[in-house]
This record gives structure tokens, C-alpha cells and sequence, in this order.
């Protein structure tokens, strides 16, 4: 996975507020209960914590900032995102919704952006307060996904993937799935409060593996709109497969199996791995979000 080392990234997408305190005095998610629920029903690369029941009190004011955002200073073009984690974050970021751009305006819509917020341990969203432990989501409330960096090592060492730049594209990608789902109102169905191996809550998981599938698809195509070129120069075989591990390793069977001992599908609420692979896959090997349909 190489991006063209002279594009300049835009760091506006994304917001580092890493080393910043949550502020007010309201209730927030306890990481324990959180982490236990995260780990044992997969409750990972989702939507936020309001839509996952884990939030608690009325939704927190964004976090300020305590130290200056590394990224405004330090991501400035591909060759950054080449060689620093948080820099290939950025870069993805740009590439995804570069894509999707492209993608609604040749079907005639628009596509609204949404940015990442980086952070560390806690943070305040629209959809309620959140620790690291509840894993990556996206918050229809703000439009935002949110993102620890210190999950992509928990991706290794927890769930057993063997990890690598794409592995870490995938959850991005993925995210901004359930960002497009919430723009043609989809997202909503994974509300209903069910559970389980047929629920709409896995149907929804699995579109937005999909989803980032299309964009894997189209990555070393779709042009930068400032350069012309694409951002993402190179996407090899081996990236796919990094991909294809990452999405087994968090599938509910894998993770039932690994945490609880048992497979419970009636509780599954992401997919198997099989079927997260499966459908990331799809939208891989197609290139056309007509084929991410979950729900037939």
C-alpha cells in the first residue's frame, strides 16, 4: 500500500484531539462494562455508542484540546503518509471520500463529508461519551468517526490479526460505509434493537464491509480532486489479504469462540467472518455499491 509520495493531504477531514481531556462533570461509558460487551458481542466498527445502547446521560460537548494537534503539523503530503501511522490515517480518509465524491456526483447527488476525530482513551460525541473500548464507530449525530490508533495494535494482539497498513484502511473505509448508509438512510434499520445471525444490525455491519470493499476497488483509480492523480498509487494482493484477516479476526463467531468459548448466533450482531469477508470481498471484486445490498 503506497501513496503518491508529492499529493498533499488535507488534514481538514480529520480532527486530533489525542491527549485531550473530556470536559464536564456528566456520566461517561465505563470502560469495563464497555470493553467486556465490545469483546464479547462484538460490538466493534460500528455506529456510536447512543446506537449501541452503551451511552450514558445526555450526548457530551466535543473535547478540548490540551496539546496542539500533531497532524495539522506533521501530514502535509503522501510521502508523510508512507512513513507515520497517523499521517496513512489522513491519507485514507482523503482517498475514501475522494471516492465517494466522485461516486455521488456520477450518480447525480452529493456526497456531504464527514471527518475523523483521532483521539485517546475518552471522548464526547453527539451520540453520547465513549471510551476506547467500545472500538471505532461512526456517530450519525455529528457525522464523525472516531478513532483510537491504539486499536489497530488491539487488532493484532487481541483479536489475532496479522494486521498492516490495509487492515487499518479497511476500518476507516468501513466507517465512512456506515457514513454513506446514514446519507441514503439505511443506517437507521440496525436500530430496532435485535440481535442475531438475520438481524438488520448485521445486515447493516455487512453492506459497510461492502461499501469499503467498493471503495478497495476503485482506491488506485479515483483521481485526487486537487492533483488529478489518484492518492493511492498501489494496492497489492498481500494489502487485500490484510484486509480480507482483519475483517475474519472481528467477526462475532471468531470472537464468541475466543472470549466466551461458544458461538451464539442469536447474539450476533456484526456478521461471521466468513461473511464479513464474504461481503468485503463483494464489493472488492465488483466495484459497484448495487451489489452491497444486505438486506434481499
Amino acid at each position: 500500500m503506497q501513496f503518491d509520495d508529492d499529493a498533499n493531504l488535507d488534514t481538514s477531514e480529520v480532527k486530533d484531539v489525542r491527549g485531550s481531556r473530556v470536559p464536564g462533570g456528566r456520566a461517561t461509558v465505563g470502560g469495563g462494562i464497555v470493553g467486556f460487551i465490545a469483546l464479547i458481542l462484538g460490538l466493534l466498527f460500528g455506529v456510536g455508542p447512543e446506537q449501541l445502547g452503551l451511552s450514558a446521560g445526555d450526548p457530551e460537548p466535543a473535547a478540548t484540546s490540551s496539546a496542539v494537534a500533531q497532524v495539522e503539523r506533521t501530514c502535509r503530503t503522501g510521502a508523510d503518509a508512507n512513513t507515520r501511522e497517523d499521517c496513512r490515517i489522513v491519507a485514507v480518509v482523503n482517498s475514501v471520500q475522494d471516492f465517494w465524491r466522485a461516486e455521488y456526483a456520477r450518480r447525480g447527488g452529493r456526497y456531504g463529508d464527514a471527518r475523523t476525530v483521532m483521539f485517546t482513551n475518552q471522548v464526547g460525541t453527539a451520540c453520547g461519551s465513549a471510551t476506547s473500548a467500545v472500538g471505532p464507530f461512526y456517530c450519525p449525530g455529528d457525522r464523525q468517526v472516531y478513532l483510537d490508533l491504539g486499536f489497530f495494535g488491539e487488532l493484532r494482539t487481541k483479536f489475532g490479526s496479522t494486521g498492516g497498513p490495509f487492515a487499518q484502511a479497511y476500518v476507516v473505509a468501513h466507517e465512512y460505509g456506515h457514513h454513506v448508509q446514514n446519507m441514503m438512510g439505511t443506517l437507521a434499520r440496525s436500530q430496532d434493537g435485535r440481535a442475531g445471525a438475520n438481524s438488520n444490525a448485521v445486515r447493516v455491519e455487512l453492506q459497510a464491509d461492502c461499501y469499503a470493499g467498493v471503495w478497495a476497488h476503485h482506491a488506485t483509480t479515483a483521481p485526487d480532486e486537487k492533483t488529478g492523480r489518484p492518492l493511492l498509487t498501489t494496492l497489492t494482493e498481500a494489502d487485500i489479504r490484510d484486509g480480507m484477516d482483519a475483517a475474519a479476526a472481528v467477526g462475532d463467531d471468531r470472537i464468541q469462540e475466543k472470549f466466551q468459548g461458544r458461538v451464539t448466533p442469536e447474539n450476533w450482531t456484526h456478521g461471521s467472518a466468513a461473511q464479513r469477508q464474504q461481503w468485503f470481498y463483494t464489493g472488492y471484486a465488483t466495484g459497484d455499491m448495487a451489489r452491497c445490498n444486505t438486506f434481499r
